[in-house]
This record gives C-alpha cells, structure tokens and sequence, in this order.
C-alpha cells in the first residue's frame, strides 16, 4: 500500500482528567473516505479538532503527507474543515461564500469565478450566485458549505457530522451527493458521524472509536460481517450477543438461549472456556409451522414483540433459556401474533465469534 496521507501515531490528549484519545494510531489514504463512529465521548471530534489544528495532542504525532503537523496553527495546515452548522457567512452571497478563501489566497479575479463556477456548477447550484444563505434551503447550505471548504483543492477535508442538520428524508440524497463530490475531487474526506448506516454506506473504511481507542477499523462490511470484539457487534447494527462455553465437541453452549451453536471455523477458543457468539438479526429466519427445529444454530420461544419497519418487521423473541433475541423478518406479509410459540434458525456462517 502507498504511503498514507494522513497517519496519526499514537495520539493522546487529556482534558483534565478526562483521557479523550488514549495513544490511537490511524492511517488515511489518498483519495479515501474514512468515516469516524463512536458514541458520546468516544473521542471522535477529539481527534478531527487535532489533525485541523484547533487542539494540541499531550502526545503523539499527526503526519499530513510525512509532515509533521505539530506546532501548526489550523490556517497553515494544507486542510480545511467543514461544520455541523456550516458556518456561512450570513451577509455574503452564495458566490462571495464560496470565494472568501480564495481572496485571502490572492488569487486573480479571473481565476476566483472560473474556480467558484466550475464548484457551484459540481453541487448544481448554478444560477444561485447572488442569494444569501438564508434564502436557501437546508440542502443548498450543505452544498455551499462542502464546497467552499473544497475549492482551495485541499488533499484532506474534515467533516463534523455533515448531513446532521438535514431531516430524514433529504440525508440519503445528500449522502450521496457528498460522496459523488469526493470521488470528482479525489480530496481524502474524514467523517464523523454518530449515524451508522451513514457510516456505512458512505465510507471506504470506518473506524469505530470506544474511549478514545481504536476498537476496529477496516471495510464497512467486513466491520458488519466480522466485528471483532462485543462492543462493535453491539454498537455497528445491534447483534444480539450469545454467551457461552465450548464444549469438547466444538459446539458453543449457550443456557441463556436455550441452544448449541456449531461455527462454520473452529471455535478459537479451548473446550470449557467462554465464547461470546454476535447474531445479527436479519439472519436469523422465522420456521414454518411444523418444520423440524434443528440440534444446533435454532432456538424456540415466545413472540414478545413486533414492529413494522416498511421493509419488513422487527420481532423480539423470548427464547426459553430466558434471553431476548432481536430478529428482522424482511419480506412476512403478516408475522404470527405476539405470545404465539416461535421457532428460529440461522447458518453456521451466521455465527461470528468474538475477541473479547
């Protein structure tokens, strides 16, 4: 792989007592967008506000294409930063918006419209020059504030929860303006978001955060099909987590659910010794009434719970060993009722072993 453009080496800060990012390294590629994930204090923002310079690390190294970014303040360094609330100037046009770095650049009048037409004409905003911020929509502000940061043609461009100020239903659309721009500029974006699905969809690689540590980074999907420890199959779309022991057979015991998981790999633990099994919910299917239950990787119980998603439903079920499982059932035109009995199965490959 080439060298990175952005690599962070063991970056901590504290804010009094509080450890926001503990020793957390992290590489960015050229061109790649890389989306921030975590809950609330994970350190997320921490680290986008250090590599743009507004905080200091206590330790550690930020590298911007094998510089050291260290003692820099934010408007020498080669990135520029895009806010939750845009931060458009109120009393400038949509042109002069989009300009303003450019002018404090020197760049040539000339140059300046040819570099602020070709970035409106990207986001579709031809024609909207002259308008102020408040005569536009949530979506048009977005667009004005993502390529204001772009038109300098910086090669990292950090992002504090941007789609987070649009509703439900213009997010999506926006998503993937956003990352329709990226690829035309080839920028390096870094996301933080707090939404996974966004996360998901939008990102070459997402690094899930959990008290300022790196818990997993890696290709969407394989973070969804493969996390690696309790708290990414928790947090990284809600798998239900079976606890249990390996028996001298290989199969994982689990009281909790009533059942024996067989894996699709050796167990990588020894018989006797605990196994935490993540179960994501859409793999798990609903038996037809009278179909046989399975010796393992099946579980019976109780319909507890229903909600209808549009796509489907979601059901929880109380398994007879006592522990709640949580099941989508895509495409069930009419689920059983809930208190009706219910059987569960799922493949061996649904089955995800964890580290911890």
């Amino acid at each position: 792989m080439a060298d990175p453009l952005l690599r962070l080496e063991g970056v901590t800060k504290h804010f009094g007592p509080t450890v926001a990012l503990d020793g957390l390294s992290l590489e960015v590629q050229r061109g790649e967008f890389v989306a921030l994930l975590g809950g609330s204090g994970s350190g997320k923002s921490t680290l986008l506000r250090l590599v743009a310079g507004f905080e200091a690390p206590d330790a550690g190294r930020i590298l911007l294409e094998g510089r050291d970014l260290t003692g820099l303040p934010p408007h020498q360094r080669p990135v520029s930063m895009m806010f939750q609330s845009y931060a458009l100037f109120p009393h400038l046009s949509v042109f002069d918006n989009v300009a303003y770095g450019l002018r404090r650049e020197g760049l040539g009048r000339a140059e300046i419209g040819r570099r602020v037409a070709e970035a409106l004409a990207m986001v579709r905003l031809q024609g909207m020059e002259r308008r102020k911020p408040h005569q536009l929509s949530g979506g048009q502000r977005q667009r004005v504030a993502l390529v204001r940061s772009l038109v300098k043609r910086p090669p990292l461009l950090l992002l504090d929860e941007p789609l987070g100020a649009l509703d439900a239903g213009l997010r999506e659309r926006t998503g993937f303006e956003l990352r329709a721009v990226q690829r035309a500029t080839r920028a390096a974006f870094v996301m933080v978001t707090h939404d996974q699905a966004e996360a998901l969809a939008l990102a070459d690689r997402v690094a899930v955060l959990e008290a300022g540590r790196l818990a997993q980074y890696g290709p969407p999907q394989e973070l969804y099909d493969r996390p690696a420890t309790r708290f990414v199959a928790g947090f990284l779309g809600a798998a239900n987590l079976l606890e249990g022991r390996v028996g001298p057979d290989g199969a994982v015991e689990c009281p909790s659910a009533g059942c024996s998981l067989r894996l699709s790999e050796p167990p990588p633990r020894r018989p006797g010794e605990a196994l935490t099994v993540a179960l994501r919910p859409e793999r798990i299917r609903l038996l037809d009434q009278g179909e046989a239950l399975p010796p393992a990787n099946a579980a019976s119980g109780v319909l507890r719970d229903l909600a209808y998603r549009g796509e489907g439903w979601v059901a929880l079920v109380a398994l007879s060993g006592g522990q709640v499982l949580r099941v989508v059932l895509p495409g069930v035109a009419s689920p059983p009722p809930p208190g009706s009995p219910v059987a569960l199965a799922w493949a061996a490959e649904a089955n995800i072993p964890l580290a911890d």
